[in-house]
């Protein structure tokens, strides 16, 4: 894999390479790049493997080989302490909870002594805590160069030690929001580059999707109204009508998302568009918007602030007028709907063309590289969504050895999928081998509903068996923090849903039995992959083959991924499905995973685990 890389390097080429778990990706591309000198640029999926890879990798590498190159790390503003913000809140004086002040103490002390600002570097205050939001920027309040504090920006800090290191590391949805909205410092770096590495590749096209689009959410119009009525106390306070429309637009943003009722989850824009009083509240929402932009350009010569607020106001005018006007064949309209907020989104139907735009100017390497991107070793389906159909590719298997140490079991006599005691018929057939394997297992659910009912029917089966498993489920903590309990406990069992379908690594004994409930087909209503299918579809060809099915072989090789992490490693991986066997596409899925030895008998899952250390 190396040499690909070196090559592909020396001829400015493109290489589209899958290598499997332990085959040691990671050195693979950072060895010949740090050799060939010049400038790289690593995306990486999250930003946890971003610290990964700034933190431990990268050094390893660059000591090993002893080079003299400079690596520097580069998230998004909103991961940065933003000076001008963390002293407005302090003035400002008004939270919501008393956690907010303590954590505002905290970041205050950090302040002073960080050298990054990176909230990463602060673990007492929680990565997801409210208070982040009103101490970091955003593009949308961001003052600039009109910034008091512009000297001592963390961001600019951050984004000028980037701009002079030979090796920067940076994450997908940093990379793609720059490249459409110049706004991340990525644009910056790009022209001096020789080399682009994205490593978790797999996770492009839906990355790409989110920025190649548009997108407005309810969210964007209450930090406008905040940050409207914070300027206003300091810069206009003699100016009443601007906390009246503030209110005014506060009130027909939240009327908006109360036309929608209880529904939560994706919609397309005619299902939202059937509903009552929908069109009513979207203009009410651009008419109150409209207002609240005229005022403030009344006020905007009285304050950066201000001037800020009218800008902003200015842009989410231009985009939900866009919103209401878009009618393409070439994108969806679709509505995200969260618990007190709805994000209005324009999703291109395919990105191929704008992703191979962005690649084809100045010349460079760029490299593409997961251990999930093709269908059994073939990458057409990757090719054709990414616009990369001139890319080498090339496949390295996992140098494990899947039949010693790993079993795939397909349980007999399963009900159809869709079928009303399906979940129920999941746990009682896991059951069995989770008693064998001590605990031990994830359990992987293709929906959060599915998660929580087996979670409830096994809490049930536990107390009636007496069995002394710790039972974990998604949600209950941040990821690291269950994945830190399931690895102490050594014999716990863990729900989990999308997220713990990828990048989750527990080696070693706590971990030997991963039951999937079903094969991860998305959804089929929703709203921008079911605007795909017709698209292609209407274009005579075959959307679940060509597709749907790729992109479902891809996510399991990725859940079944979380079994096998080291050359000691041993397991069973249940797939519940018995669409595995019965249908004509079941042997192309099972034939895209890893070899291990297959069964269908319960005993021979079982035989297994006695093979394995007693924990």
């Amino acid at each position: 894999m190396a040499q690909a890389i070196v090559e592909v390097i020396n001829n400015n080429g493109q290489l589209i390479a899958e290598a499997g778990t332990g085959t040691g990706k990671t050195f693979a591309y950072l060895v010949p790049s740090l050799l060939a000198g010049g400038k790289v640029v690593i995306s990486t999926g999250t930003k946890n493997l971003q610290d990964q890879l700034f933190q431990k990798d990268l050094p390893t590498v660059r000591a090993a080989l002893n080079v003299p190159v400079s690596v520097a790390l580069l998230k998004g503003r909103s991961n940065y302490v933003c000076h001008y913000h963390l002293e407005r809140t302090q003035s400002d004086g008004t939270f919501k909870t008393r956690e907010d002040l303590r954590h505002l103490g905290k970041i205050v002390t950090y302040a002073k002594v960080t050298q990054s600002g990176d909230k990463s570097g602060l673990p007492d205050v929680p990565e997801h805590a409210p208070i982040w939001a009103q101490v970091t920027s955003t593009r949308d309040n961001c003052l600039g160069q009109e910034c008091p504090q512009h000297k001592e920006c963390f961001v600019l800090k951050a984004r000028k030690e980037a701009m002079e290191a030979d090796v920067v590391v940076v994450n997908h949805h940093l990379f793609f929001a720059d490249v459409m909205l110049r706004d991340e410092g990525v644009a910056e770096l790009l022209p001096a580059c020789n080399t682009v590495i994205f490593d978790e590749a797999h996770q492009l096209p839906e990355t790409a999707s989110l920025f190649f689009g548009t997108s407005l959410s309810t969210s964007q119009l209450f930090e406008l109204v905040r940050d409207t009525q914070i300027e206003a106390l300091t810069a206009a306070k003699d100016f009443a009508p601007l906390p009246q429309a503030c209110d005014t637009l506060e009130k027909a943003a939240r009327d908006l998302r109360l036309v929608l009722k209880k529904n939560e989850g994706r919609m397309n824009a005619e299902m939202a568009s059937s509903l009552p009083g929908w069109q009513a509240a979207q203009n009410n929402v651009l008419a109150q918007l409209k207002a609240l932009g005229k005022l403030l350009e009344q006020q905007a010569e009285r304050s950066e602030g201000l001037d800020n607020c009218w800008q902003r106001a200015q842009v989410l005018t231009q985009l939900l007028e866009q919103w209401l006007q878009t009618e393409s064949t070439d994108s969806v309209r679709w509505l995200e709907v969260f618990h007190h907020s709805v994000v209005l989104n324009t999703t291109p139907l395919s990105i191929a063309e704008i992703f191979a735009k962005q690649i084809c100017g100045h010349p460079r390497a760029w490299i593409f590289t997961s251990a999930t991107l093709a269908v059994k070793q073939n990458f057409s389906h990757y090719q054709a969504e990414m616009g990369l159909s001139e890319a080498r590719t090339e496949c390295w298997d996992s140098p494990f050895n899947y039949q010693e140490q790993a079993l795939l079991y397909v349980p007999e006599n399963m009900p159809e999928p869709n079928s009303q005691g399906y979940t129920e018929a999941v746990v009682q057939a896991a059951l069995p081998l989770i008693k064998a394997s001590q605990g031990r297992a994830f359990l992987l659910f293709t929906s959060l509903r599915a998660m929580q009912q087996a979670y409830e029917i096994l809490q049930a089966e536990f107390d009636r068996n007496n069995l002394k498993f710790p039972l974990m489920i998604q949600g209950e903590g941040s990821r690291s923090d269950l994945l830190q309990r399931f690895r102490e406990h050594g014999n716990a069992v863990l729900l989990g849903s999308q997220s713990f379908w990828e990048g989750v690594d527990v080696r070693g004994d706590a971990l030997s039995l991963v039951v999937i409930d079903k094969l991860p087909f998305a959804p089929p209503d929703d709203p921008v992959l079911a605007a795909r299918i017709a698209q292609i579809n209407k274009q005579g060809r075959n959307a679940f083959m060509e597709y749907q099915l790729p992109r479902t072989v891809i996510n399991l090789k990725q859940g079944a991924g979380r079994l096998i992490r080291d050359e000691h490693d041993k397991g069973v991986l249940m797939i519940c499905d018995p669409r595995l066997i019965s249908k004509h596409y079941g042997k192309r899925i099972w034939q895209s995973l890893p070899p291990f030895r297959r069964t269908r008998r319960l005993e021979d899952a079982i035989s297994f685990f006695s093979e394995l250390p007693e924990n």
